[in-house]
């Protein structure tokens, strides 16, 4: 038996490699040995020598290497039954090796559709064109993406399955731009975003590496982004603590001079009629001194000075503060929470620079409509499993998607007179506390801000 299994691992190994009929006259050659050999040995020495063939290749591949090998296993059989035992009756020879390849067959398909329920519950969307065109294979997450059912696309062309009338706009525009960039271009990796704001990496792969056949796989990659974004943003962080170290206080300290000077010459400029060019001077200085000060707390020791506080307190102190600006504008604050006994440890004079940050933002936002509708912002607090959720909400001009992406990059701004700084500051100050903070937006209907800190429990 062992000489049989140094030379079956060859000449299949062969055969579903190239599929020629050489190959097949070495399993005749084969058959022709397995003398005394019981047929159930035969199927389990394949089955041993399919499962080493297909342990590194991918599971479409794999299905597709076990359904030519069955080809070989059937010429083989025949030179068994037919060569080696002449004396047994025709029909029993018939019947035997029919029984043996029915079993085969069973297990053939056993092991095919343990490789399909594979690819069915893959997290990434499969879908495999034949050389015709035609989809032959779709999986639950690829159609769970086109929003159709599978038995409405198998054996559908990519056209059809443009024109099907179920088939999304947005949906159908993401296609034609892939097929676009990819097919024309022939590239084998395509990063697009949908509708919904996820990330989608699409891979193709060709026809000359799958016997003519295209394999496409979409796979979600939001995750992955989210990681790269975050760490990406902790870098231009580190790098902005650095500049603020370094410079800051260098320009402070001429500011200081030169804001003095100017008031010891603004009697002068009085007497000249020029006391507009000393308060347009003073103003300026205290704006840079603004961003100074901005720079500095972007810079500052990253562990927060903590301590125990009801978060409905806080917030409640928070909601006086910003009222009499909140009625200038024009706008109403409403305060919700589920708990007034949720505490958090944390430092109460950052985390209401944050607050009174987001509350000032959603003011803007809500300027900018002028007074299209009554500007309203809804503050809520809730227990989300070992954190607190706070609730930042408002109906002001809101934001897209490109904005939302750099909103908490330093130095972004969407104001005139704004700095760039205030939520790349609060995106610091809130990771330092062990929390997140979360941004949706929708164009036209508002903001949410999402605030997580940790629970004392």
């Amino acid at each position: 038996m062992q000489a049989i299994r140094k030379r079956y691992f060859p000449a299949l190994a062969e055969y579903i490699r190239n599929g020629n009929e050489a190959s097949l006259y070495e399993a005749t050659e084969l058959g022709k040995m397995l003398h005394g050999i019981h047929p159930e040995e035969i199927v389990a020495l394949h089955e041993e020598t399919m499962q080493t063939l297909v342990s590194n290749v991918e599971s479409e591949e794999a299905l597709e290497l076990y359904n030519r090998s069955f080809i070989f296993l059937i010429e083989l059989m025949v030179a068994y039954r037919f060569r080696v035992q002449p004396d047994e009756p025709e029909d029993k020879r018939y019947s035997d090796m029919r029984e043996m390849l029915f079993r085969s067959h069973l297990s053939f398909q056993s092991v095919k559709s343990k490789y399909e329920n594979v690819l069915q519950h893959m997290d990434s969307g499969i879908a495999l064109f034949d050389s015709e065109g035609l989809l032959s294979f779709i999986n639950l997450q690829m159609a769970k993406i086109l929003d159709i059912p599978r038995k409405m696309l198998l054996g559908c062309s990519l056209k059809e399955i443009l024109y099907h009338p179920q088939l999304r706009k947005s949906v159908k525009r993401m296609i034609v731009r892939v097929c676009k960039e990819m097919m024309l271009q022939r590239s084998r990796y395509y990063e697009i975003q949908d509708s919904a704001g996820r990330h989608l990496l699409i891979t193709i792969t060709y026809g000359d590496q799958l016997d003519g056949d295209y394999l496409i796989s979409v796979k979600d990659v939001s995750e992955y982004k989210q990681i790269e974004q975050t760490a990406y943003q902790n870098d231009k962080l580190a790098m902005l603590g650095k500049i603020a170290a370094a410079i800051a206080h260098e320009i402070r300290n001429p500011l200081t001079s030169i804001r003095g000077f100017i008031q010891l010459l603004r009697p002068h400029l009085m007497q000249l009629g020029k006391e507009e060019y000393a308060r347009i001077i003073l103003a300026e200085i205290d704006r840079a001194n603004d961003i100074i000060y901005e720079f500095l707390n972007s810079s500052k020791p990253s562990a927060p000075m903590a301590q125990e506080v009801r978060i409905a307190a806080l917030l409640k102190e928070v909601i006086l503060l910003s009222e009499s600006e909140a009625l200038m504008r024009g706008c109403q604050l409403q305060f919700e929470t589920c708990d007034e006994s949720l505490c958090v440890s944390i430092d109460v004079k950052q985390i209401k620079q944050v607050i009174l940050n987001l509350v000032k933002n959603a003011m803007d936002a809500i300027g900018e409509l002028n007074g299209e509708r009554p500007g309203l912002i809804a503050i809520k607090t809730q227990r989300n499993e070992q954190f607190v959720e706070i609730s930042i909400r408002d109906n002001g001009r809101g934001m897209d998607r490109l904005t939302m992406n750099k909103l908490f990059d330093p130095f972004f701004t969407t104001k005139e007179a704004g700095t760039g700084l205030g939520l790349s500051v609060s995106y610091r100050i809130i990771r330092n506390h062990g929390g997140t903070i979360r941004v949706d937006s929708n164009l036209g209907e508002g903001t949410e801000f999402n605030i997580y800190l940790p629970l004392v429990l």
